[in-house]
């Protein structure tokens, strides 16, 4: 995240004595990726951030896979996934592999009866249905239909939900979630020719202090792994931080698509990156301008990458028969394009309301078994004439 921010006290240099008007120090502690050479922020708390009081459980939540290695096309229907109250439980995963695990969600409840860190991966959570805060120590980030929120890895965090129907796309990356380099200038700041700028970023804002002893559950995820830890004090005890690593979100309703004479291929759309993966927004746009522009997709061979859709809303004119929630996997391999009779009604138009996610991974997915519960079966076949 390459924008300086900060909240709460801090003092005027680093690691040094800081001390509250009672006389009672607070405790520095950095918060950084990729060993001391990633993004970092410096937190102090009240007290330790240390104070492990008993590990209760430890328990496995791998996905189960279903297909390792596959080769078929795959349309999954995301809004059969069944509603779950809790938070976790709800998170199931369709398709992964060892740089990301891809999943739906829909919690009924809000996270805030313990807290949630995941020790491996950033997470984004993509809001479909819903609104509510992301509350983190390091402040809280409201949220709506259509945000991203992009979680840095190790960042405790709880989710308040304002209704029961909710709705999540959620990616887990084992590699840090960054805007695109060609976006950025070497100081990182984003280029005019970006989709977007950081004026559309909401950055974490409201910092709550809570000066608490007790017994605080947190569930924390690693290597497959929840592990169910009471802390002798309140996490959220940050009383100011400063730095660049923290969570934020973006609307994909602010992504300001990129437009030619002639189709422009899926890069334009790209809104994050990984060392493994890409993340792209397909959003309301009009469509090339040239006399004689094919605004579909040319078809296109899958060599280097397995390509993910998930579908929001609006008329995916590339496809038939698409709903809300549909997500389709086109795994490398196999050559892929418009639906038949997409292309030939797609000339002449001049607009398209489509809203849509991509991700399309370097190396090939794995299909869990709750990914095929939710499988329609014959997708590959839709384009036989």
């Amino acid at each position: 995240m390459p924008i300086y921010h900060k909240l709460g006290k801090i003092p005027q240099k680093r690691h040094t004595v800081f001390k509250n008007k009672d006389g009672k120090y607070y405790y520095e502690q950095l918060f950084g990726t990729e060993g001391f050479a990633g993004m970092s922020s410096l937190l102090y708390h009240v007290h330790r951030p240390t104070q492990i009081k008993e590990i209760v459980k430890s328990y496995s939540i791998a996905p189960k896979i279903a297909v390792e290695k596959n080769i078929r096309p795959m349309l999954l229907s995301g809004f059969n996934v069944k509603p779950t109250a809790d938070f976790l439980e709800s998170r199931k995963y369709m398709l992964v592999n060892n740089d990301v695990l891809l999943g739906l969600a829909a919690p009924t409840k809000s996270l805030t009866s313990y807290f949630y860190k995941n020790a491996d991966a950033d997470e984004m959570l993509f809001i479909h249905k819903g609104s509510g805060t992301l509350k983190t120590y390091l402040g809280n980030i409201p949220f709506e239909y259509g945000d991203y929120l992009i979680i840095p890895r190790g960042m405790i965090y709880q989710i308040e939900f304002d209704t029961k129907d909710n709705r999540l796309l959620f990616l887990e990356s084992f590699s840090p979630i960054y805007t695109p380099k060609r976006y950025r200038n070497p100081f990182g700041q984003l280029l005019e020719h970006s989709p977007f700028c950081e004026r559309d970023l909401k950055l974490p804002k409201n910092l709550e202090t809570n000066d608490k002893k007790g017994n605080f559950l947190m569930k924390v995820k690693k290597e497959g792994m929840i592990h169910e830890i009471v802390y002798a004090t309140h996490p959220f005890d940050v009383v100011g931080w400063d730095g660049y690593n923290y969570p934020y979100g973006f609307s994909i309703h602010n992504f300001e698509p990129i437009t030619g004479r002639v189709h422009l291929p899926p890069p334009i759309h790209q809104t994050f990156e990984t060392n493994t993966f890409v993340i792209c927004s397909f959003c309301p746009r009009l469509y090339d301008y040239h006399p004689k522009a094919i605004p579909a997709p040319y078809n296109h061979s899958n060599i280097d990458s397995d390509e993910v859709l998930y579908y929001v809303d609006g008329d995916f004119m590339s496809r038939n028969n698409i709903k809300q929630g549909h997500i389709t996997l086109h795994p490398k391999g196999i050559p892929h394009g418009p639906a038949p009779g997409a292309m030939e009604r797609s000339i002449g138009q001049k607009e398209t309301q489509e809203l849509a996610v991509m991700v399309d991974t370097f190396r090939p997915l794995m299909v869990t078994e709750d990914a095929m519960k939710i499988d329609d079966k014959v997708y590959y076949k839709t384009w036989v004439e």
